[in-house]
């Protein structure tokens, strides 16, 4: 299984926080891929102090890349105008990692689950958290 680190979860493992470092070393130790996306090192870089540079590197060249193409575009478009007109408005950036996750068939690891309703996203269940 592919899992598409969400910022919120990078951001734990960066500063060691809620054990999602342990975590994540658990999972590759089980031979589970992770991966990340656009979107996630934009989000990381944008809130990364200089003395941070170093291990945000080293982690984020750790992990696949998945490309943010036209079809992945044209997808998180859809997710947001059809949950809007549900009611339900979802942040450009979390309907282009939900775009991702989905494309690619990837499971999606974030402390956000309120931000992905979509049904045909997997999500995964992360330790110290209640679904």
């Amino acid at each position: 299984m592919t899992i598409l680190l969400d910022s919120s979860v990078l951001i734990d493992a960066l500063n060691h926080r809620k054990g999602r470092h342990a975590f994540l070393g658990e999972l590759v130790s089980r031979n589970e891929r992770l991966a990340c996306c656009a979107i996630t090192v934009a989000e990381i870089y944008a809130g990364m102090k200089p003395k941070e540079a170093r291990d945000t590197a080293e982690l984020l060249a750790s992990l696949e890349y998945f490309e943010t193409t036209r079809t992945v575009a044209q997808r998180a478009g859809t997710l947001k105008s059809a949950w809007a007109a549900k009611g339900v408005t979802l942040s450009l950036p979390d309907a282009l990692i939900a775009a991702v996750a989905i494309e690619y068939d990837l499971v999606l690891a974030t402390e956000n689950r309120k931000d992905f309703p979509m049904p045909d996203l997997r999500l995964l269940a992360l330790p110290g958290r209640t679904p």
